[in-house]
């Protein structure tokens, strides 16, 4: 740790020295002694914020007029001698809102006053949303609290709605193309599964804040935009979250019609549509329908998709203070389980990318998500409550063909198959109170909050037999796809439990702004998690309760308004049950939970009001994992330990009007530091690539034509913690045109691997590596009405 420590230190000393050169450079001119600081917030009757709006205030029997623009956040600061004065607040899309503000010097400590905007020529609210294009200037997903990105003192990338449509992206792998340090793993091809600074998860998926943790594939039809947050995230999001959290932002009903709908079609039967109104029932309602279907294929031989979803949503705004919104998605995705291809002699197998290996007529996964979310939020001057709950049930099943080792004659392979169902109930619910306050000239940002949930899971698996009779299956290694019968049974081994979870958690966060160059996020987390796990088979029970302490601290000091340097440390815990808690044993049973501890120190810059560019360096430390006891190979104990060292740029947004990009690059050295129960001590970390690096262009070449060139770059990789078998890296050139034919109409055709480079993507072991997609073109046509 002493390198990260003197680093921190030499980061902060030379923003202090900064901080000075300016003082230096020139004099700044204080305000009179009398003067008052006055704080505001401009926001529209839904309680958005409105960003850029102007301010001004006319002193009665002055001359000129003082003013201020306002932030990301809605917020602005005046400094106003004692008087009488006029305000006045005017955006684009709304009326002016013109108020009397009599100052007094008593007003030192007054929380910010707040300045409700209607929208121009109706009665009506309006949502206002991040301005368009690649960049999103604040989140509340880090903080609980509506934050530029530059004043959140850890790694945070954002792929918004805009980006979304640009690249035809489909798939939360898709997503993660673009956000630097985080690899998609393959999830055995039948769920979303990330690696995020080195650690692997299945479970660290959220939607709007909440837990959204089953094992599935998850649409992106029904999104605003997927933020993810780097570095250990216990203190809001609870427990996991190790490398990091992806978090689905949902779209919300507006008090603005629209309605929008998609038809895309491409190479290998690529059938997709997408819908979306929204409309304002009256002044206080708005309703909004989202939905989704496609029927695709693949390059891999039989594998192919079909999904459905729709996606209600009713807001409602009884007052300017109360906003409630309801939410509810049904989704339903089935698809072929593909294991993808095996390896030999430490590379893929040399056969052809679209071999598939097993039955493909045996070879199924299927999902079921109903998930409902409520919310309400509403503001008694300076405090905020916020309560939103979430029910969802998942309905999961999966069958697969598992390719093994190839003999050493490499005439055959080894096949094995087995199915599972998973069921599980999640109950959320989480309470918010966010209260802003001065003591003196320091502000405060408080939260306070609580969250408790419940989550029911019943887990079932066979093996299957080969004509009944065998577990293993040897095939010919040029020709793996077979129709040997099968039959599936339980093996000894095999899973029949039911698993209950309960956490009950309190936390508590403060946003400290020491001055305009100096803010400071301090904050503790506390988690009750009880398991319980009852084998059917057996009868056996088996309970586990922990009790998780997670702090966060950072600094943020900004030596200039669009630059931030900050420090950060956070910690974060994953019980000894696993991410998806499906078993417990006598010996996992008594395992403390591993301990996750990052260190960050990093610079943000909005180089233009829609350019943001953002580095960060970090060490992230995985402690309490299991190892086999050299004195006892029978015990397991925890002394086990791994690090991921890493370096993360990131750039989004305008270089020029014209111009727009997305991207970054990412260095990581993720390897375990002492003997875990799966590797020895220097072992790389499996699918966490040395080197890559992404980039999207947009340029448009005339108002009504635009163009895109992307590249993605990878280095190799290991495909297991043996490092025994070595993923080649690659380079990917992806590229896309655009056509607004009319006001309402948007022609677009975008070429996946436009130089149809043979690559592979990611694995899930030494034998289930999965090829990249061939080169694949698509064409969508949007209207708008």
């Amino acid at each position: 740790m002493r390198p990260f420590v003197l680093l921190f230190a030499l980061v902060i000393s030379c923003c202090s020295a900064l901080s000075v050169l300016p003082a230096a450079a020139m004099p700044i001119q204080a305000p009179a002694a009398t003067a008052v600081t006055v704080n505001g917030v401009a926001m529209d009757r839904t309680r958005a914020p409105i960003p850029g709006a102007q301010v001004t205030a006319v002193a009665e029997g002055r001359r000129g007029p003082i003013s201020a623009v306002t932030d990301v956040a809605g917020a602005f600061t005046l400094t106003l001698p004692p008087g009488r004065y006029v305000i006045t607040v005017t955006t684009s899309g709304f009326r002016d809102l013109t108020e009397q503000l009599v100052v007094t010097p008593a007003m030192t400590a007054t929380t910010p006053r707040e300045y409700v905007l209607q929208l121009e020529g109706v009665r009506e609210a309006v949502t206002v949303t991040a301005p368009s294009g690649y960049v999103v200037p604040s989140t509340e997903s880090a903080t609980k609290t509506p934050t530029p990105l530059r004043d959140v003192p850890q790694s945070v990338t954002v792929v918004t709605d805009e980006l979304i449509k640009d690249q035809m992206m489909m798939s939360m792998g898709d997503v993660m193309r673009y956000v630097p340090g985080v690899m998609v793993h393959q999830g055995e091809n039948n769920r979303d599964q990330v690696i995020i600074r080195g650690n692997s998860s299945s479970a660290d998926f959220f939607v709007d804040g909440v837990r959204d943790d089953v094992q599935y594939y998850r649409d992106l039809y029904n999104l605003a935009r997927v933020e993810t947050l780097k570095g250990p995230n216990a203190l809001i999001f609870g427990r996991g979250g190790a490398g990091g959290v992806v978090n689905r932002v949902s779209r919300e009903a507006g008090f603005q019609p629209s309605r929008e709908v998609s038809f895309q079609g491409g190479m290998y039967e690529n059938k997709r549509v997408t819908a979306a109104f929204n409309a304002p029932i009256n002044d206080k309602v708005a309703a909004r329908v989202d939905g989704m279907f496609e029927d695709s294929e693949s390059f891999r031989d039989f594998v192919g998709l079909k999904r459905y979803g729709v996606t209600p949503t009713v807001t409602i705004a009884p007052s300017d203070r109360t906003r409630i919104t309801l939410r509810y998605e049904f989704l339903h995705d089935e698809r072929t389980a593909d294991r993808g291809i095996t390896s030999f002699q430490g590379r893929p197998a040399d056969v052809d990318i679209a071999t598939f290996y097993g039955n493909p007529a045996l070879s199924d996964v299927q999902a079921d998500v109903n998930m409902a979310n409520a919310a309400i939020e509403h503001k008694f001057g300076a405090l905020t409550l916020r309560n939103r709950t979430l029910v969802a049930n998942y309905d999961r099943f999966y069958q697969n063909f598992v390719p093994g080792a190839v003999d050493a004659t490499k005439t055959q392979v080894a096949l094995t198959t087995y199915n599972n169902a998973t069921g599980r109930t999640n109950v959320f619910n989480q309470t918010d109170a966010i209260f802003q306050a001065s003591t003196g000239r320091i502000r405060h940002t408080l939260v306070g909050g609580a969250e408790f949930g419940h989550q029911a899971t019943n887990n079932f698996r066979n093996t299957g037999f080969f004509n009944n009779a065998t577990t293993s299956l040897l095939v010919p290694y040029d020709d793996p796809t077979i129709a040997t019968p099968v039959t599936y049974r339980q093996n000894a081994t095999d899973a029949d439990n039911h698993v209950t979870s309960t956490v009950a958690a309190v936390y508590a966060q403060d946003q400290v702004e020491l001055s305009r160059e100096i803010q400071v996020v301090a904050g503790l987390r506390f988690d009750r998690f009880d398991l319980t796990y009852h084998n059917n088979r057996t009868s056996d029970t088996l309970d586990r309760p922990d009790n998780l302490v997670s702090p966060r601290a950072g600094i943020v000091y900004k030596p200039i308004a669009p630059v931030s340097v900050y420090g950060s440390y956070s910690v974060s815990y994953l019980p000894g049950s696993g991410d998806q808690f499906s078993s417990l044993t006598v010996i996992t049973e008594q395992l403390k939970p591993e301990k996750f501890r990052n260190y960050e120190v990093g610079v943000k810059w909005d180089a233009a009001p829609g350019l943001s560019v953002a580095t960060a360096l970090y060490r992230l430390d995985r402690t309490n994992t299991r190892s086999t006891d050299p004195n006892d190979p029978t015990r397991s104990i925890q002394t086990g330990s791994q690090r991921t060292n890493g370096f993360e740029l990131g750039v989004n947004g305008q270089i020029v009007p014209r111009w727009n990009v997305a991207g970054g690059y990412a260095y990581q050295d993720a390897y375990v530091r002492t003997a875990t129960a799966a590797a020895a001590a220097g072992a790389q970390v499996a699918q966490v690539p040395h080197h890559t690096l992404s980039l999207w262009n947009n340029y448009q070449v005339h108002p009504r034509v635009g163009g895109a060139l992307g590249v993605l770059y990878r280095t190799d990789m290991f495909a297991g913690i043996d490092n025994t078998v070595v993923v080649p890296g690659y380079t990917r050139v992806d590229a896309a045109a655009f056509v607004t034919l009319t006001r309402q109409l948007r022609l677009q055709l975008n070429v996946e691997n436009l130089l149809d480079k043979t690559y592979y993507i990611n694995a899930d072991s030494n034998t289930n590596i999965s090829p990249g997609f061939s080169r694949a073109l698509r064409v969508a046509l949007t209207t708008t009405f």
